[in-house]
């Protein structure tokens, strides 16, 4: 079988070999334990077995001048319950190696479970500068150790800062596409400081806006060796993009040769001063992107761009600017927001109207209800006082019916004067010789029958009190239960 090997490099690169067994491995074992110098190692484009992967990683182990070990894409078609042991496998191998500069393990699709296996390797080997864990499907629990394009989002990024930063030495950090949001990439940031001479950052394809733009302005100062620097796609806004721009014109960064500032939503108040920042401390600067910002193309600040690379000796140095957004985009945009708070504030006034007509429906509820409160006090002050005419009407009428027994007693033991003459015989007038007059016993007559229809007349009117006094006692208790119901 070929086998790639130089003086210091062994490599089976792409050669789509399936290896289960130490067996199957062997003659490579044997191959890498020959070269007395050895610095690095492709085992990229192959699948290795977990006791493949042991026996390449326990000759591994006493190469202490290995320097770079590229173990990407070596676990096609793998069971995910063995790969951890693989991965262990070289991690311990490695954990020592004081020379290690890079270890690649990208494209290998272990998940979570496949980064368990680096923690002591992370914790113990403070040497090694580049780690590459690009597509490995890590998540969130995963994406505490170091990943790319694995979703890291905020609840990771304290553990990833702290990795970091116990790892001073690193040169090269690769994080696009994390889904990482302002707040993360500020706890990031603090992590990224400690790597004094960090060379590549990447971060493209993650979410800063003004408030990590701005926090990350204030790093840039620690990375004096800073090359590449990738932050397209990164929302930075206008302000974010000015900060940035004021940043790099400080002067800490003039090693700088690649910067990847694109659809980044910068105008050309920020584009102007990179400009400046180009033209006096960025003489290195050899590629530049800035395509997809809110800029035209045709703007002076673009023009000052282009001279200022120019005079650097990179005429070439700007991408493509064919998809800025323009002035007639912008118009069209703001046309859009206009109409969209025209909708809104319409929307707003209907809800206003709606709120003011249930609070008018409301009041109006509410005098109804006071109304009805004064109405039954009022009721309730007249049954008082009909109540208390009431008392006091019974009470005289209870006196008028004493008195009319009273009276009507009197009257059975005393028979009115006409009922007295009536039982007078004539014959006991005509013994009477003072009775005899004619003219006196027609007075008597009179008076007996007036006494007789005084006493009917007060009985009548004691009957018509005591009917009117039942009569108001009924309405009273009418309106009583009138006043309750309400």
């Amino acid at each position: 079988m070929s086998i790639n090997a130089g003086a210091n490099v062994f490599s089976i690169e792409s050669k789509g070999l399936k290896l289960n067994t130490a067996e199957d491995v062997q003659e490579f074992v044997n191959s890498i334990s020959e070269i007395k110098n050895l610095e690095q190692v492709i085992l990229s484009g192959n699948t290795f077995g977990v006791e493949a992967a042991q026996a390449i990683a326990g000759v591994l182990k006493g190469k202490k001048t290995m320097r770079i070990v590229n173990a990407s894409d070596i676990f096609t078609g793998r069971l995910r319950e063995e790969i951890p042991y693989a991965v262990k496998a070289f991690c311990d191998a490695l954990e020592e190696n004081e020379q290690l500069i890079e270890l690649n393990f990208s494209d290998n699709a272990f998940g979570p479970a496949g980064a368990e296996p680096m923690v002591e390797f992370l914790s113990n080997n403070k040497w090694f500068q580049v780690l590459k864990l690009n597509n490995n499907g890590l998540g969130t629990r995963g994406g505490t150790l170091i990943a790319g394009r694995n979703r890291l989002e905020d609840g990771s990024s304290q553990a990833l800062a702290d990795a970091i930063a116990a790892h001073g030495t690193l040169t090269e950090i690769r994080m696009p596409q994390n889904g990482i949001r302002p707040d993360g990439i500020i706890t990031l940031l603090k992590g990224f400081a400690a790597c004094k001479n960090l060379e590549v950052l990447d971060l493209q394809d993650n979410t800063f806006t003004e408030k990590g733009s701005v926090a990350f302005a204030k790093a840039l100062v620690e990375w004096p060796n800073l090359r590449v620097l990738n932050v397209g796609d990164c929302l930075l806004s206008e302000k974010g993009g000015v900060a940035i721009a004021e940043a790099l014109l400080l002067g800490h960064n003039k090693k700088l040769e690649t910067l990847n500032l694109q659809y980044n939503e910068i105008d050309s108040k920020g584009v102007n001063i990179l400009a400046t920042a180009i033209s006096t401390h960025l003489k290195s600067l050899s590629s530049l992107e800035l395509n997809g910002n809110k800029v035209d193309p045709e703007d002076i600040s673009i023009k000052n761009v282009r001279n200022a690379l120019e005079e650097n000796g990179y005429a070439d140095a700007l991408g493509e600017l064919d998809d800025m957004e323009v002035e007639e985009e912008e118009e069209e945009e703001e046309e859009e927001e206009e109409e969209e708070e025209q909708e809104e504030e319409e929307q707003e006034e209907e809800e206003q109207e709606e709120e003011e007509q249930e609070e008018e429906e409301q009041e109006e509820e509410q005098e109804d209800d006071v109304e009805k409160v004064e109405k039954i006090s009022v009721v309730k002050n007249e049954v008082k006082l009909d109540e208390k005419n009431t008392t006091e009407l019974i009470t005289s009428s209870k006196v008028v019916v004493k008195e009319t027994k009273e009276l009507d007693i009197e009257n059975k033991k005393e028979p009115t004067v006409s009922k007295k003459l009536e039982k007078l015989s004539i014959k006991e007038l005509e013994d009477k010789e003072d009775l005899v007059d004619p003219q006196k016993s027609e007075k008597r007559t009179i008076e007996a029958k007036a006494v007789e229809d005084k006493t009917r007349e007060i009985n009548k009117d004691h009957e018509n009190q005591l009917i009117n006094s039942e009569d108001q006692v009924e309405s009273i208790r009418e309106r009583i239960t009138k006043c309750n119901f309400l």
